[in-house]
């Protein structure tokens, strides 16, 4: 490779995979088997990603490998069976270059790089070219590789590299939300044991029909097993100690009598005399009248606390997540140490404090919304939200309602929703960046694909936009425009209309057209520049805070401008702008291709068109001819016909077909077909003898192509033009045979048939001939397979439909009969080139100088092998 070759780094840097494998242990920290494992889990949109690059840059192979002691490939397409989750030695893998470097790798062809050669995949020949990316996370270390291959070599565009560099990042997102994940759920998990571990049970004592019901929390903590507690309170009082009963009976009693809250601090004494301390807080609850009905509560066993001081509160303060309470004027309670470093303030400050008034954000919010409903309903919460200012954080919180007001459990997750987020915008600007792909890929006509683009990007890169492409004469014109709001769009359609011709040489659109550059101006600006009149109001009426005038580039000039236009208040992102350029980039070399193809198109079919001379006119008959390139594909073949006097002055007419669909078969078409017209013109053969020494000068000439071809010659001896007839001396080379049509309308094929070898099989081969008789008004029609050949149906029904077609279209002049059998049979899109080539003897004599003349031949009577056969 050269120098400015993008490839395998050189000296000083790594020489190949076993030195990069030394750098990436000497130099990059070692990943924990934890961390490693967290990393593999990402999830199958990993696998999406690698089918999508295989995709994207049109490899059949692609992989992502995680990195750190060995190369583990953790998804992939194209792979050979077990390579996912194989583990590799670094020194082992093309991969360990980037990774090692954290640069992308661009080896077009692997066996051109010697540091290459030696290793497994390319010595069995699986990898030929080569496409690798980094995958650098937020640290700024690199964890792995996202790389394409190809089995044989080929060449990387800058766009290849720039779409593996964006799927390379989303990788990067989605592995780093996956660790995210797992480290919000061991926090999680931990939550869940610190209440646990706060031991809290909960009671409802039902004042008219006396029930009490506990948790197996509250039973357990009283020492009843099994079914032992009867739901009474007399189950309560059985188990307080006797010393206690008479005080936390009258803290009942007076919470019932006032309708007001109960708290009690009490001894429990279990069957083996096991003394228990138990904390109780509750509130007695009234009927619409004011009389009391129930007392809810909870208790949780404080004998630790006691004995080692304040257990619960040494729990909370322990807890990884924020934890704060709230009593039932929603003042704070308790707030612990992690609360006080999320929520930026400290506990004094806010304990005693309205949660409303110390965070007035969360009035008329989800935080507010939520807490209330936990409240008022009993049932506990769980969402996710973000806080303004001064916080500006999202949160995960889970909200437990309790007799004593509510209690607080909450995460900061922030960075999660930035990574989940970014890996969000990433699948759908990769989504984009596919459909814009398949779009233009799959678009017969890309200008009306091009101008389909602004219904892609709207409304993920625009409020709205419009397209302009640059006519071959050199003049812009806008062909595509869509608004995300649908009472806007008749306002985009009609500044369509106008904005052209109110715009200067100065405005952003004409600069982005000039310099190739993407040009961002503020309405204002753009506004400034129009002319006074419809263009100017309908962009005022439309009232966008920008717009963006990106350049659709072919390879050597600027083909047209996508404009994008925003809402006031719309900040375009950086990779919002970079996605654009793309989509730009990508519709710009579809239009540069059409050009290129129209252009070459054009001058193939000139070129075989010039080929193609107009027929001659001999006195005793029409001839009439025409050639229909395929619409598709290559758009110029193998099919040709010619028409021509011989020396004898017989009218000769000859149909062919060289096999294949491209300009080679066009260029042997033409050589073919001046041999075909240099050996009859000469030696005034039969077209049996034709073919045959055409097929003899193949084989001297070596060209090395097959083709298929029917030569007819018309002759009439004096008697013969006296009667009014015509014979038609024939020989076919594995073609088609001729139709004729009689005078009376009817078509006949000819009655036996035999078509000898295609030219070009065996130079030896014996051709025949045969020889049909005609009446004056007959039309003989001579034709190639492309026009009655088609995907959907086999020749007979081809045939079938153009003899239908010419009895109904006989009575028609020969020139209008050829024009409507197109018509009818391919509708001027024929999916195989066509040549016709047809006769029509006049119905009438027409006098002839008694020398020979056109098509005079001897009065001599035609072999009888080749005999006169009826029509």
């Amino acid at each position: 490779m050269d120098d400015d070759t993008p490839g395998l780094p050189r000296e000083p840097q790594v020489a190949g995979p076993r030195a990069a494998a030394v750098l990436l242990r000497a130099d990059r920290p070692r990943a924990s088997a934890a961390r490693r494992l967290r990393l593999r889990d990402a999830s199958v949109v990993l696998d999406r990603l690698a089918e999508l690059a295989a995709r994207l840059v049109g490899a059949p192979i692609a992989q992502i490998s995680l990195l750190d002691d060995v190369e583990v490939v953790v998804a992939g397409t194209g792979l050979p069976p077990g390579t996912v989750g194989r583990e590799t030695p670094l020194d082992a893998t093309a991969c360990a270059v980037p990774a090692a470097e954290g640069a992308p790798v661009v080896v077009p062809d692997v066996h051109a790089e010697p540091r290459a050669a030696d290793l497994p995949q390319v010595r069995a020949g699986i990898v030929g070219a080569y496409l690798g990316v980094p995958l650098v996370d937020t640290g700024g270390h690199t964890v792995g590789v996202l790389c394409v291959a190809a089995p044989t070599p080929r060449p990387w565009s800058d766009t290849d590299l720039a779409t593996l560099r964006q799927l390379a990042a989303a990788a990067v997102s989605e592995l780093e939300l996956a660790a995210l994940r797992a480290e919000y759920e061991s926090d999680r998990v931990r939550w869940s044991l610190a209440v646990d571990a706060a031991g809290i049970g909960t009671f409802d004592w039902d004042l008219h029909t006396g029930e009490l019901t506990w948790d197996a929390r509250l039973i357990e903590m009283f020492g009843y097993s099994g079914g032992e507690f009867g739901g009474t309170i007399d189950d309560f009082n059985a188990r307080l100690h006797p010393d206690d009963l008479p005080r936390v009976t009258d803290a009942l009693q007076a919470s019932i009598a006032s309708c007001g809250d109960y708290e009690a601090e009490y001894r429990v004494v279990w069957p083996d005399g096991d003394t228990r301390w138990v904390q109780a807080r509750g509130r007695t609850l009234a009927d619409e009248h004011g009389a009391a009905t129930r007392v809810l509560g909870a208790a949780y066993d404080t004998t630790a606390e006691r004995a080692a001081g304040l257990r619960v509160t040494r729990v909370l303060e322990a807890m990884p997540a924020g934890f704060y309470s709230l009593d039932r004027e929603w003042r704070f309670t308790h707030v612990n140490a992690e609360a006080e470093r999320l929520l930026g303030r400290s506990r004094d400050d806010l304990l005693g404090q309205d949660l409303w008034t110390a965070f007035p954000a969360t009035v008329n919010s989800v935080f507010e919304e939520n807490y209330r409903s936990a409240v008022r309903t009993g049932t506990p919460v769980q969402f996710d939200a973000h806080y303004p200012s001064p916080l500006n954080g999202w949160y995960e919180v889970r909200a437990w309602p309790s007799p004593e007001g509510l209690t607080v459990y909450f995460l900061e997750v922030t960075e999660r929703r930035r990574v989940q987020d970014r890996a969000e915008r990433g699948a759908q600007r990769l989504a984009l960046l596919a459909q814009v792909s398949a779009e233009l890929a799959g678009a017969l006509d890309p200008k009306t694909a091009t101008a389909h683009l602004p219904r892609l990007v709207v409304p993920a890169l625009a409020d709205w936009c419009i397209v302009t492409v640059v006519d071959p004469d050199g003049r812009p014109r806008d062909v595509g425009h869509w608004h995300a709001v649908p009472s806007s769009r008749a306002l985009v359609e009609r500044y369509a209309a106008v904005r052209l011709d109110a715009m200067p040489a100065t405005a952003p659109l004409m600069r982005a057209l000039l310099t190739g550059e993407a040009v961002m101006e503020r309405t204002e600006a753009v506004r400034g520049v129009l002319t006074e009149g419809e263009a100017r109001d309908v962009l005022t009426a439309l009232d966008p805070e920008s717009a963006i005038c990106i350049p659709l580039r072919g390879r050597d000039r600027t083909l047209g401008v996508m404009t994008l236009y925003h809402r006031r208040g719309w900040v375009p992102r950086e990779e919002d702008l970079a996605t654009a350029q793309d989509v730009a980039d990508r519709a710009g070399l579809a239009l540069d291709n059409a050009r290129l193809y129209g252009q070459q198109r054009a001058l193939a079919e000139g070129l075989q068109r010039s080929l193609l001379t107009e027929p001659p006119e001999p006195d005793h008959a029409e001839i009439a001819v025409r050639y229909l390139p395929a619409a598709e594909a290559a758009r110029v073949g193998g099919d040709w016909y010619d028409a021509f006097l011989q020396p004898g002055g017989s009218t000769m007419l000859v149909i062919g077909d060289v096999v294949g669909h491209d300009t080679e078969a066009a260029a042997a078409m033409g050589q073919l077909r001046a041999l075909l017209r240099g050996i009859a013109t000469y030696s005034d053969a039969g077209p049996g003898e034709v073919l045959r020494g055409l097929d003899a000068s193949m084989a001297v000439l070596q060209t090395h192509v097959l083709a298929t071809a029917t030569v007819a010659r018309f002759e009439q001896t004096d008697d013969e033009h006296r009667r009014g007839v015509t014979r038609m001396r024939w020989a076919n080379a594995g073609h088609l045979p001729p139709l004729v049509v009689t005078p009376d309308g009817s078509v006949t094929e000819l009655a036996t048939w035999r078509g000898d070898l295609l030219l070009g099989v065996d130079p030896a081969a014996a051709r025949e001939e045969s020889v049909v008789t005609l009446d004056r008004g007959a039309t003989v029609l001579l034709f190639t397979d492309g026009l009655i050949e088609r995907r959907d149906a086999d020749l007979d029904a081809g045939m079938a439909r153009l003899r239908e077609a010419l009895r109904e279209l006989a009575g028609l002049p020969l020139q209008e009969l050829l024009d409507e059998v197109l018509h009818r049979l391919v509708d001027g899109r024929p999916e195989d080139d066509v040549a016709l080539v047809a006769v029509r003897l006049h119905p009438q004599d027409r006098p002839r100088p008694p020398e020979a003349g056109p098509n005079r031949v001897p009065d001599v009577v035609p072999d009888e092998r080749v005999g006169p056969i009826p029509i």
